[in-house]
């Protein structure tokens, strides 16, 4: 069973950066579609970023400010989140699919983690 640990998460500034990462164990997740949802109070969950064997996805929201990454040596997907801001406040959870064709839909990912709390300050 693979278990997902993200980390990384925390408060900065407006305009700041922060780096999430997603540590996999219990199985390889290098073949997988990975995926950063995130879910803030009161909303429901967008799929923010995803990486798969069919290409990339970046939500509309986070577009050329979020990069995605993977390190399958490691084991390890990273979000790289740049010029954040205030409405990016949320519960960032990393997912992955049995699968390796990446899709959008949270539902799709089979495994997650418990999620790490990313707050923006204006």
């Amino acid at each position: 069973q693979v278990q997902l640990v993200e980390s990384g998460g925390g408060l900065v500034q407006a305009g700041g950066s922060l780096r999430l990462s997603c540590a996999a164990s219990g199985g390889a997740i290098g073949n997988s579609a990975v995926g950063w949802i995130r879910q803030a109070p009161g909303k429901e969950r967008e799929f923010v970023a995803g990486r798969g064997e069919n290409g990339v996805y970046y939500s509309e929201s986070v577009k050329k400010r979020f990069s995605i990454t993977r390190d399958s040596d490691k084991n390890m997907v990273y979000l790289q989140m740049n010029e954040l801001k205030p409405e990016d406040t949320a519960v960032y959870f990393c997912a992955a699919r049995a699968s390796a064709v990446l899709t959008s839909v949270p539902s799709t990912y089979k495994y997650w983690g418990r999620g790490t709390q990313v707050t923006v300050s204006s």
